[in-house]
């Protein structure tokens, strides 16, 4: 019997396995007209038709005012008519950050010359993430002024943009407060009305690919 339900066992995970992997190759062939939008942590999928009144009341992010890494006010009017793709970081950050950064910095060499896509990475530890601090981070990482903007500000502002609008970081179940460190590998991208069109794990290369085919179905859809 003890056999038997590790055989069991292997089955289940491996057709599991395979579903898993049909799902991704779907998605990648999809036949469907527009990304899916999103409007909460759940990331539930919302298939909505592009100019229309659900699309134009659906979630967006809200405006915000931050600074860069060149000393300049970054609002939403820096990204007017523009796809970005935005992720939280802290310079300092040993563990996931460089990995991080190297990934967003394949996005920003595929998409380099299209003016159309920019890049935006928040400081999640703006005290000490000055925009000098920045400037040298950008200049180590061939980071591209005015494509790829690297942003410090009002703490409160860049934490209620991340867990309230942008729903980067799952609570797992748990309340979190003003004092809890936000952290997390995960990139959105964001279209030209300022709604949520895709998530992707900033660690994951496979998932840095799927990215980049978004951004590219988005301008289309544009």
């Amino acid at each position: 019997m003890k056999y038997l339900c590790i055989i069991v066992l292997f089955v289940f995970t491996s057709c599991k396995d395979e579903v898993k992997k049909e799902t991704i190759k779907v998605v990648e062939n999809s036949r469907v007209e527009y990304l899916p939008y999103y409007n909460d942590d759940s990331f539930t999928p919302h298939w909505l038709t592009p100019n229309t009144e659900e699309e134009r009341t659906f979630h967006k992010i809200p405006d915000f005012s931050l600074t860069n890494q060149l000393g300049e006010a970054v609002t939403q009017n820096t990204f007017e008519d523009k796809i970005y793709v935005t992720d939280f970081f802290f310079t300092t950050c040993p563990g996931i950050c460089p990995k991080m950064t190297g990934n967003m910095s394949k996005v920003q060499e595929e998409f380099k010359n299209d003016t159309d896509v920019l890049l935006l990475s928040h400081s999640v530890m703006p005290s000490t993430d000055s925009v000098a601090v920045l400037k040298a981070y950008a200049k180590s990482n061939d980071v591209i002024d005015y494509k790829w903007h690297l942003v410090t500000g009002d703490r409160n502002e860049i934490y209620a943009l991340g867990r309230d609008h942008y729903f980067v970081e799952s609570d797992l179940g748990e309340v979190k407060t003003d004092d809890d460190f936000l952290h997390t590998e995960n990139f959105l991208l964001i279209d030209k009305n300022k709604h949520i069109r895709g998530i992707y794990n900033g660690l994951n290369r496979a998932s840095i690919a799927q990215l980049i085919v978004d951004i590219k179905a988005l301008k289309k859809e544009s």
